[in-house]
């Protein structure tokens, strides 16, 4: 079992650069075509050129958080995620929904 193991981890990375570009939204790809990103990934996934190149350079970095990257984060401080009780508006509509009316 063990000696499949290094081919079963060579495929997981191949689908998952797969499935990640195709889930990529066209504007957070760079330096190619999305499209062309895809075919080296198919192309070069058995000896992990594509797989890796697209998880280097191909996309746009991500935080572990899964919200926006540090520069994203202080360029763009006003429209960033609020949680439910801090929120005004969120609050208000809840008084709108009481059927007791407050």
């Amino acid at each position: 079992m063990l000696r499949y193991l290094p081919f079963l981890l060579v495929l997981a990375l191949w689908i998952y650069a797969f499935v990640d570009c195709l889930n990529t939204p066209e504007e957070e790809v760079r330096h190619l075509p999305k499209v062309v990103w895809v075919i080296i990934i198919l192309l070069f996934g058995e000896v992990l050129v594509g797989p890796v190149a697209w998880l280097i350079t191909g996309r746009v970095g991500r935080s572990v958080s899964g919200g926006a990257a540090p520069f994203e984060r202080q360029r763009d401080t006003a429209a960033r995620w609020i949680a439910p009780d801090d929120n005004p508006e969120f609050l208000k509509s809840l008084d709108k929904d009481d059927p007791k009316g407050g």
